[in-house]
């Protein structure tokens, strides 16, 4: 009778187990969207010399070419608490009208990113410029960090 009983809660139980872990698995190593901006615009190691393949390192290295090549990107190099200290600077409209955003004050140090024309989703091949300016970012969530990278505004 035991036997019999268990045989019929050993299948209820495993669709229990397979529910659940559906429900909580996406959740479980997700990046979120203040580590994503870190991973896809940080990069406080950068130094002031970079060569003119650091682009196309980093932008490997970082998995931003993955499944396709992403056409342009910034890497912000100056340390993560002045990057999230734009977040506490006076607040502006974003591109897509968003009131979310801020301006950096000062300027900081930039590596624009822009795929060479005829660049393959095989082959991502990146144009590595050098830059110094204003950086403006979108903030969201409980500790108010860094989720979007609105725009830069070059120094001349």
């Amino acid at each position: 009778m035991v036997l019999k009983k268990s045989f019929i809660f050993t299948p209820l139980l495993v669709l229990l187990m397979v529910l659940l872990l559906g429900c909580v698995q996406p959740s479980l190593g997700k990046e979120s969207r203040s580590k994503k901006f870190q991973r896809q615009h940080v990069d406080s190691e950068g130094s002031p010399s970079i060569n003119s393949n650091y682009c196309d390192l980093m932008m490997k290295r970082r998995k931003m070419t993955q499944g396709r090549c992403k056409p342009v990107n910034t890497f912000v190099h100056e340390p993560l608490p002045a990057i999230q200290a734009v977040c506490r600077e006076q607040s502006i409209p974003c591109k897509n009208g968003q009131p979310n955003c801020h301006k950096s004050n000062s300027t900081m140090n930039l590596t624009n990113c822009r795929l060479k024309k005829g660049a393959r989703d095989a082959n991502c091949a990146y144009q590595t410029i050098r830059k110094e300016g204003h950086i403006t970012v979108a903030c969201e969530g409980d500790l108010y960090l860094p989720v979007h990278f609105d725009g830069l505004e070059a120094e001349d």
